[in-house]
């Protein structure tokens, strides 16, 4: 079958791409409900994501080499990321920021709208530049300059998340690093070394759909991704527990923020206190 281009074929994109994510998201209300903390919706953050790429690269009558491009990108994302957030939530309770949210005893309405409502329209969204890029036409020129930076910004994204998790993984497992905060490797560059591969990977997503028209107008989708990781629920959530711990205080005057950048001298690794 042939996909569609123009605003056909992004009806149809993004009509099947919002299908999806409310059946999706209904059935994660439906187990979260059954289990009785809502944790779950963590697990299809990224493979929501991975659905809507594949939908895209079936559905798309665009550029095929783009459309595979950001299929195979957001999939190596987005499964890595369940993945880790299955292993993240197993046999947890509620999440402390989920629990702050909705109080004691939500109502069904509560919960969707605060929970599940607001990430079905936040995947939605910031999946824009898939949906769209794969109903435009192919990349000419100078801007396939802008197509390759988009694959290595990507390319630095993931590798941020994913070292960063694997080190505060391996740290966490060490018994001997009980009670230190978490500074070594990529935590010595960035406070949130999984934070601003997140952000790089969609910078890198919509660098790639940029390098053909009108990917390009799609940019409100890394500028909400980014805002929701260090300001919204991300790092500034993570800042306001941490900085009352022994020992965060003089991490966070020595280690950048958000983005990496070269520790500062004269506050001592290792200090003592709780791991982030």
């Amino acid at each position: 079958m042939t996909g569609l281009t123009g605003w056909a074929g992004f009806g149809v994109v993004t009509g099947a791409s919002l299908l999806f994510i409310l059946v999706l998201q209904a059935i994660t209300f439906a187990i979260g409900r059954r289990l009785g903390h809502y944790n779950v919706v963590d697990v299809i953050w990224g493979f929501g994501f991975v659905g809507i790429g594949w939908l895209a690269l079936i559905l798309g009558g665009g550029d095929a080499t783009r459309r595979w491009i950001l299929a195979i990108a957001v999939s190596i994302w987005g499964l890595r990321l369940t993945w880790h957030m299955v292993g993240k939530v197993r046999g947890k309770g509620e999440d402390p920021r989920y629990a702050k949210i909705l109080g004691e005893n939500p109502s069904a309405g509560l919960v969707i709208r605060k929970i599940f409502g607001t990430q079905a329209a936040a995947q939605w969204f910031v999946s824009l530049p898939l949906q769209v890029s794969s109903v435009t036409h192919a990349t000419h020129g100078i801007w396939w300059i802008v197509l390759i930076a988009g694959v290595l910004v990507w390319a630095v994204g993931i590798t941020f998340e994913a070292v960063g998790d694997a080190q505060m993984k391996a740290f966490k497992a060490d018994p001997a690093n009980k009670g230190t905060i978490m500074d070594r490797g990529l935590w010595a560059w960035t406070r949130h070394p999984n934070y601003f591969g997140d952000s790089a990977v969609w910078w890198g997503m919509w660098l790639i759909a940029a390098s053909a028209w009108p990917g390009v107008v799609t940019v409100l989708s890394p500028v909400v991704m980014t805002y929701f990781l260090v300001y919204a629920t991300g790092a500034r959530l993570l800042e306001q527990s941490m900085s009352k711990r022994d020992g965060y205080p003089e991490y966070q005057r020595r280690t950048s923020y958000f983005f990496p950048l070269p520790p500062k001298k004269g506050e001592g690794a290792g200090s003592q206190g709780s791991t982030p």
